[in-house]
């Protein structure tokens, strides 16, 4: 394509989306017209059309979700101002209850739940979670997002979804990091398997706890014959088994065609590296990993004997049934080879390719052993250069065993503008002031070296290391077995019980109370804060309970399934603009009379209202996807597109294997 017409592209695209946006605003404004003809009062009238405009700003993008929120909300403050103009005796939401939300159970607990999560992420828990799952996952998607989405769907059956989620945002970013895969690639799915988590007992959604407390107060309005029964921990499992496993084999043959393609931070850190090193000295490396099989040449030579002469680097290995060594202090140039040690290499590919061929060794086509130790986000290479007055000055690299001494493994040296490589002796060159090392390192080592009188370091934008505190695993442990001992086993308010977890972790020095601030998505807290008085507008103004009505007066004729299949549907558009408990709590007594009006069981159709509450894919109103939205910058289209299809899905099986169970 010429320079002119991506000029012209890129000319054209503005405009291209301010009509789409300009289309939409026609299409939503006749709507909300329309529904002002047709609805009783002038109140649903009003609501109705703000419910429109909330739509349109998410579908559409007009500005960030959050800044549509806060808008919507200031909106309905002003209605108490503007009420005589608009025809109301008073404001659509009450001002005094109009930040409500954000004292919310719901809001609180997402806060809770963050701070909690950061705390576990800083004793380093989360970590060897990350590199368990990527252990036995590997790095492709096909293989982490089944073992990450079953992991969060079996944990959010007994918390909170926004619990489960939040605990395994730290792991998938670190999985991020570590395997390169875009954190918009992996956080949609687990998002997505967490709120159909919630629905395999009768503990892992609110609306499924509150479900046997309604039951229990529409019997006493029900005739005998009529009464239900309540609901068993795990009567609903076997839906919620269906669903959960409909999910993640979604994300694994859909994935590639509905997960939006953006790019992490964390994928372009080696990428960068290599490309920066390549346009400056010429190397041209990668990191490989290779295995010594039986009957090798190279089993009993030294390290020494062999990188130089071929032009490779080792830079970690790990020994059957052993750790990996890497760093100051592990291997060194007389280390011997062993049969079935894994080597991590960096070398030029052609003589990468020639010592492979030599010495007969497995090369993987990608890092297994060393998925962790040589992630990008834990180690890479980096420049460092010989300070004039160095102690160095003078000595090898040979001399003062740099690679086992410092962690530095020489891959280069750049003196009087030309670079000297692997292979040419680099290692045996007397240093001079001046001099600059390409060298691969541990990033946790070059934050040492920063500090080393010898060096400078020139690479300073790389990934630093967290503070970590292993030594605060127990009270962090203590205080999150506190918190889901009390959310699973007590009648306290979920927002307490975690909280209790949040200020134990900060009191216990697990984290202090600035890195519990900096743990938080406020972004998140103020677009789910905001929502709340919307929800309540739309419950207290009639309009929730008109919608329903007519949507059930359209079927009520129609087979039994046909009618339970609309309250699912109802149900469903209900949570994407409200709470799901109080969808729940709207839809149950309706869904209960259609029930027996139809000659159904009322048990189930209630039942049916508590499941189709988590069918909350579509936009970025639920919890969960709030939680999300924000770290892996992912846009309501994205929203629209994947979970769009999730919400067809969930309705199908919803739907098959209530009949099939009940």
């Amino acid at each position: 394509m010429s320079e002119q017409e991506n000029a012209e592209k890129n000319f054209t695209k503005p405009a291209l989306v301010s009509r789409k946006q300009m289309l939409g605003a026609i299409l939503f404004s006749a709507l909300a017209v329309f529904l002002s003809t047709v609805v009783p009062t002038i109140e649903i009238a009003w609501v109705s059309a703000i419910l429109m405009l909330t739509i349109y700003l998410f579908a559409f993008e007009v500005v960030g979700v959050d800044v549509a929120a806060i808008s919507i909300m200031v909106l309905l403050g002003l209605t108490s101002l503007l009420a005589p103009l608009m025809g109301l005796s008073q404001g659509l939401v009450d001002n005094t209850h109009l930040f409500d939300g954000f004292a919310s159970n719901a809001v609180m607990s997402i806060i809770a739940v963050m701070i909690i999560g950061a705390g576990l992420d800083r004793t380093g828990i989360m970590s060897k979670v990350a590199a368990f799952i990527l252990n036995v996952g590997g790095t492709t998607e096909k293989r982490i997002i089944p073992i990450i989405s079953a992991t969060v769907g079996f944990i959010s059956s007994f918390m909170q979804n926004v619990g489960a989620a939040a605990l395994f945002l730290p792991v998938v970013s670190r999985i991020s990091a570590r395997s390169g895969l875009p954190m918009s690639r992996l956080l949609m799915p687990m998002g997505f398997t967490a709120i159909l988590g919630g629905t395999m007992t009768m503990v892992g959604s609110s609306p499924l706890i509150l479900l046997n407390d309604l039951i229990l107060t529409s019997n006493q309005a029900l005739p005998a014959e009529h009464q239900m029964d309540t609901w068993s921990l795990f009567s609903v499992t076997p839906v919620g088994i269906a669903l959960v496993v409909t999910g993640i084999l979604y994300f694994v043959v859909a994935g590639k065609y509905v997960l939006p393609k953006t790019t992490s931070e964390s994928s372009t850190v080696g990428s960068d590296a290599m490309s920066y090193f390549h346009d400056v000295y010429g190397v041209d490396y990668t990191i490989e990993e290779l295995v010594v099989v039986d009957g090798s040449l190279l089993i009993g030579k030294s390290l020494d004997d062999v990188e130089s002469s071929y032009g490779v680097r080792v830079i970690a290995i790990k020994r059957p049934g052993e750790g990996v060594e890497i760093g100051a202090g592990s291997m060194s140039r007389d280390s011997k080879v062993a049969a079935g040690m894994v080597l991590g290499v960096v070398a030029d590919p052609n003589d990468l390719n020639h010592f492979v061929q030599k010495y007969t060794l497995k090369q993987r086509n990608q890092l297994i052993s060393f998925v962790d130790a040589l992630s990008p986000i834990k180690s890479g290479i980096a420049e460092v250069v010989i300070r004039p007055g160095s102690g160095l000055i003078a000595k090898s690299a040979r001399d003062v065993w740099l690679r086992k001494t410092y962690g530095l493994a020489l891959i280069g040296l750049h003196r009087n503008g030309k670079t000297l490589r692997e292979g040419e002796d680099i290692r045996n060159m007397p240093f001079q002031a001046g001099d600059t090392l390409v060298v691969h390192t541990p990033w946790a080592i070059l934050e040492r070296i920063e500090q080393d009188r010898d060096f400078v370091v020139v690479t300073t934008e790389y990934p630093r290391e967290e503070k970590m505190r292993p030594h605060k695993i127990l009270p962090a442990a203590v205080f999150f077995a506190i918190a889901l001992f009390m959310v699973l086993f007590t009648d306290i308010r979920l927002s307490v019980a975690l909280l209790t977890g949040a200020i134990g972790m900060i009191l216990s020095g697990v984290l202090s109370m600035d890195e519990a601030y900096e743990a938080v998505s406020w972004k998140t807290v103020f677009l789910l804060a905001s929502l709340i008085p919307l929800g309540l507008a739309v419950e207290t103004s009639g309009t929730a309970k008109w919608i329903a009505e007519q949507v059930l007066y359209v079927v009520g004729d129609m087979p039994i399934w046909v009618i339970q299949a609309a309250v699912a549907v109802l149900a469903t558009f209900f949570t994407l603009v409200m709470s799901n408990v109080g969808a729940t709590v709207l839809l149950v007594p309706l869904a209960v009379n259609i029930a027996i009006g139809a000659g159904a069981s009322p048990a189930v159709f209630a039942l049916t209202v508590a499941i189709a509450t988590s069918n909350s894919f579509f936009i970025p109103t639920h919890q969960v996807n709030a939680l999300i939205m924000g770290p892996a910058g992912y846009r309501v289209t994205d929203f629209m597109k994947a979970g769009g299809v999730m919400t067809i899905l969930f309705l199908i099986v919803m739907m098959v294997m209530m009949n099939l169970v009940f």
